[in-house]
């Protein structure tokens, strides 16, 4: 499977990476089950076979057991640690955490951080992660403290390197301006029912589109050596099994997708994940299946190409409407 080097670090990264969010099972404190521990090292095994070498995870993944679940799987298949790039991410925080009655909020405090850390650390059975990411923008960020703990956990080993999640440009401007190491990665949602970043370029100065507040999102990332990791990327399933009361959009470019497939005698994830594969940026696709068969459906994305005719042809369906 080709790579991408993350810029800024060592690591070489497959151009498409394993998302660990469901494998845990449920999100409620229910133990892990037989069938969940099988289910997790199924899909854990395909996306080995395929060349994966990327697991993304964060603290809150079915309450951390995704996290828990994917060590116990490594383990029994004597997978050295230093053959992966493992991510995760810290700043989401539960309704009723620690005490009954506290809202759900975002956190990036130092002690938060610092305890999201140690907790994903024992649970992944490791002594550092390759890359954390804060997962959402906190309004209450101080960037002076998130600089103060990421210096910390970069001394101690724990962290080797550090990036962001749905944030937007000037988002990581301010951070930019405090912390010292860079930062390498900005997860964010993207596919074709999904490409504000993509399209804000491109209609920029038209009408009726409002400013979103994502303006120069991705070419920021862009100039800045950050790799832009799309979440969703065939937003869940849609964009090759709408429903029947789906949108005339969706069901449009589901149907182009078909044909794409058919005529490049690929699969239709395939299809849908090379049109990301495609943006020279560039941009790691993250599965979420907890399906085989369907990772190894999206895998033949690394076999095709689409042209610069089809990804427009792909971006119009999508979107419905001629470009301005």
């Amino acid at each position: 499977m080709k790579t991408y080097p993350i810029p800024n670090t060592p690591l070489r990264a497959t151009c498409l990476a394993y998302g660990c969010m469901q494998i845990g099972g449920t999100w409620d404190n229910a133990p892990l089950t037989s069938i969940d521990r099988a289910r997790a090292r199924s899909v854990i095994e395909r996306a080995l076979a395929h060349g994966i070498n990327f697991f993304d995870h964060a603290d809150i993944y079915c309450r951390g057991k995704s996290e828990t679940v994917f060590a116990e799987a490594l383990r029994e298949m004597k997978i050295a640690r230093d053959t992966l790039i493992l991510q995760t991410k810290c700043g989401i925080r539960f309704a009723d955490d620690p005490d009954a009655g506290i809202p759900e909020r975002f956190d990036f405090s130092y002690e938060h951080i610092i305890e999201a850390v140690e907790g994903s650390l024992r649970r992944l059975q490791t002594d550092y992660v390759d890359i954390l990411l804060l997962h959402r923008p906190d309004a209450l960020i101080e960037p002076e403290e998130v600089a103060r703990v990421f210096d910390e956990l970069h001394r101690a080993g724990k962290v080797k390197f550090f990036g962001v999640s749905n944030h937007t440009w000037a988002q990581i401007a301010l951070l930019k301006k405090f912390v010292t190491q860079p930062l390498v990665v900005n997860q964010v949602e993207l596919s074709l029912l999904r490409a504000d970043l993509i399209d804000d370029g491109m209609f920029f100065n038209t009408s009726p589109r409002p400013y979103t507040g994502i303006g120069g999102t991705l070419d920021y990332c862009r100039a800045n050596d950050i790799l832009i990791q799309a979440w969703a990327p065939v937003a869940n399933g849609k964009l090759f099994n709408p429903a029947h009361d789906a949108s005339p959009n969706i069901k449009r470019v589901a149907g182009l997708i078909a044909h794409m497939a058919q005529m490049k005698n690929t699969t239709h994830e395939a299809v849908a994940l090379a049109w990301l594969l495609k943006h020279p940026a560039p941009i790691q696709p993250i599965l979420g299946t907890t399906n085989p068969e369907r990772i190894t459906a999206s895998c033949r994305a690394d076999e095709i190409e689409l042209t610069r005719e089809e990804w427009y042809a792909l971006l119009k369906a999508a979107r419905g409407q001629a470009l301005p």
